[in-house]
């Protein structure tokens, strides 16, 4: 077994953890926030462009989605092909998330604060090299 990849599920478990108790006072969780920031992020998308972008199994993301509706942050409707559904914020959503962005800033900089500038560079580019896809 090799410790880096343990290290990495070990470290990713706790940022998930962490980042659901800051988005716990916004009624939300991390698989919740990755699907509503990719979203504001990219804008209208597919659900197919979301879970092939979150690398995440479809049936997940269109449950996730549909919650996400039912709580007023989405709003889905039929794409130009009627089996195509389109994924956009919802009024609410857009108003409600630079509060979110703020708390997720405010975590993002209390995990990254023990690594310089340039060892958050270098961490990144290792982390690119992992790319499973480019076996």
């Amino acid at each position: 077994m090799n410790p880096v990849i343990h290290e990495i599920f070990q470290k990713t478990r706790l940022l998930t953890k962490e980042l659901n108790t800051t988005l716990k006072k916004h009624d939300l969780f991390a698989s919740q926030w990755t699907v509503l920031y990719c979203v504001y992020q990219y804008g209208e998308m597919t659900l197919t462009d979301i879970w092939k972008y979150l690398n995440v199994e479809a049936p997940t993301i269109t449950r996730t989605v549909k919650r996400l509706e039912e709580l007023g942050w989405l709003k889905t409707y039929a794409g130009k092909d009627r089996r195509e559904k389109m994924v956009r914020l919802a009024e609410e959503a857009e108003t409600r998330l630079p509060n979110i962005k703020d708390s997720i800033e405010r975590f993002e900089e209390r995990t990254m604060e023990k690594l310089t500038k340039e060892e958050q560079t270098v961490l990144m580019e290792l982390l690119k090299k992992l790319d499973m896809e480019g076996r």
